[in-house]
């Protein structure tokens, strides 16, 4: 009768243990992945808009740089002020780099006239007015309810929620300004 020994000689087991110590990784992260068992590998802080919403069209004549973007609604609140607020902090904190990148409000007939004031106290924010027609497809599309990274081809791809407290607007700008250091040091245009 043969014996467990007998039937796994030497070789046959350090080939099996050989065997295992390929298959076993394999068929974990197989399992790993299909189960979700861990975070995916994204770095980004803001959410990535997929499909990218393009702008293009709204920034005709203007030079090519990434924007840091945000919508005026009609009425200005606390959010609204604190979006206009981050937006100008996280370009100023850019540094060196902030001549690669723009600040950029979009205004329409309909946008707070207080708040339109406000937009004169921050001189580097780029101030774009839109048309009605313009106004109505971007107000239909919700987009005034965050803020936006924009590339230097119009394309808005991430978005960050508005706060209506200055220091959790303050704390959410770090995303941002984390996120456009990240895209301009990958990025050799704008």
């Amino acid at each position: 009768m043969a014996t467990a020994t007998t039937i796994f000689s030497k070789p046959k087991r350090s080939l099996l243990v050989l065997l295992a110590a390929f298959i076993i990784p394999v068929v974990l992260a197989k399992l790993a992945l299909e189960q979700n068992w861990f975070e995916q590998g994204a770095t980004n802080k803001g959410e990535l808009l997929q499909p990218v919403e393009t702008i293009a069209p709204l920034l005709t004549g203007q030079s090519p740089k990434w924007r840091i973007m945000y919508v005026m609604p009609a009425q200005c609140n606390t959010e609204c002020e604190n979006a206009i607020y981050a937006i100008q902090q996280v370009w100023l904190a850019l540094g060196k780099e902030s001549d690669r990148s723009q600040p950029a409000v979009f205004v329409s007939a309909d946008s707070d006239p207080r708040a339109r004031q406000i937009l004169h106290e921050f001189e580097q924010v780029n101030v774009i007015n839109l048309t009605e027609q313009q106004s109505a497809r971007l107000t239909n599309s919700q987009v005034n309810q965050h803020i936006f990274l924009v590339d230097t081809q119009g394309n808005a791809m991430l978005r960050y929620p508005l706060f209506s407290l200055r220091q959790d607007a303050v704390m959410a700008s770090r995303d941002i300004l984390s996120d456009l250091r990240k895209l301009l040091k990958l990025s050799r245009i704008g």
